[in-house]
């Protein structure tokens, strides 16, 4: 397919990394969203193999992540700031693009699904909180690796303690033999704030039930974020298909086997006839 082209802009508060095939075979471009603390940079290595693959993508920075200044405190951001963006981002395309969306951004595909329309042509939830409760199916995983940095989280109204060096990022994020070293992925995250991971819970949030956009869970089987039961429930919750990558952590399009997941996703994509 020959290498891909990349394009990176600010317009409006938002970074966008577009990436371009150099030979288009798909109708319908994907948009990546990121989680906590990440930015689009996360995404780069999925939109080449989806690029080789004939998908064009863009991959967009919320305010204050990335390359996105700030708008206000991050610390102090919520998941109706966050959909705001990434209904505004859906706007400017012609028709609404497949979004594929990584942990938080599996949570704001989610809150789009039930808050605003269930229009989109598929949704990829990658190592995504689940549908009902982050408190259910996370909180437990985390005071087990970290007490100290989820209690710290209480005080700081900040999430960042969690990944507050390369050592805690690491033990998060990733597993041994990832394609980032736990010093360069540190280095990359920012701020993020406590407040949206608080509002993905009862009362605050209720998914919708019987949506009708196609959807795809994949969890990492090592990720310590998000328990692969509290995976599994959610995928089944929305009718979803399922796909449990072996061995890998929350990051999957930073493990080893990134290619590997990334074809799998993009099969199910093409499977679609998007």
């Amino acid at each position: 397919m020959g290498e891909a082209r990349f394009e990176t802009s600010v317009g409006g508060g938002i970074e966008r990394v577009l990436c371009r095939p150099e030979t288009p075979t798909h109708r319908t471009p994907i948009l990546f969203l990121h989680g906590m603390w990440h930015g689009a940079w996360c995404w780069r290595g999925w939109q080449e193999l989806f690029a080789a693959k004939g998908w064009a993508s863009t991959a967009i920075s919320l305010p204050g992540h990335g390359g996105s200044p700030k708008t206000k405190s991050v610390r102090f951001s919520t998941m109706q700031d966050y959909l705001a963006v990434l209904e505004a981002e859906i706007a400017r395309y012609p028709t609404p693009p497949i979004l594929i969306g990584h942990s938080m951004g599996g949570a704001l595909a989610q809150w789009r699904l039930a808050k605003v329309a269930d229009d989109l042509p598929a949704v990829v939830a990658i190592a995504s909180w689940t549908s009902h409760s982050t408190y259910a199916d996370g909180t437990l995983l985390h005071l087990k690796r970290d007490p100290w940095g989820f209690m710290a989280m209480g005080f700081t109204w900040s999430s960042t303690p969690l990944v507050r060096s390369p050592k805690w990022a690491a033990s998060l994020l990733i597993t041994e033999g990832a394609l980032i070293s736990p010093e360069e992925l540190h280095a990359k995250l920012c701020e993020e704030s406590y407040l949206v991971l608080s509002q993905h819970n009862p009362p605050a949030w209720r998914p919708k039930k019987n949506v009708a956009t196609p959807m795809l869970w994949v969890a990492g089987e090592k990720d310590a974020v998000i328990s692969l039961n509290g995976a599994r429930r959610s995928a089944e919750f929305y009718g979803a298909d399922f796909l449990a990558v072996p061995n890998a952590g929350h990051n999957l399009m930073m493990e080893s086997g990134q290619a590997e997941t990334a074809a799998k996703i993009e099969a199910w994509l093409s499977a679609k006839n998007l």
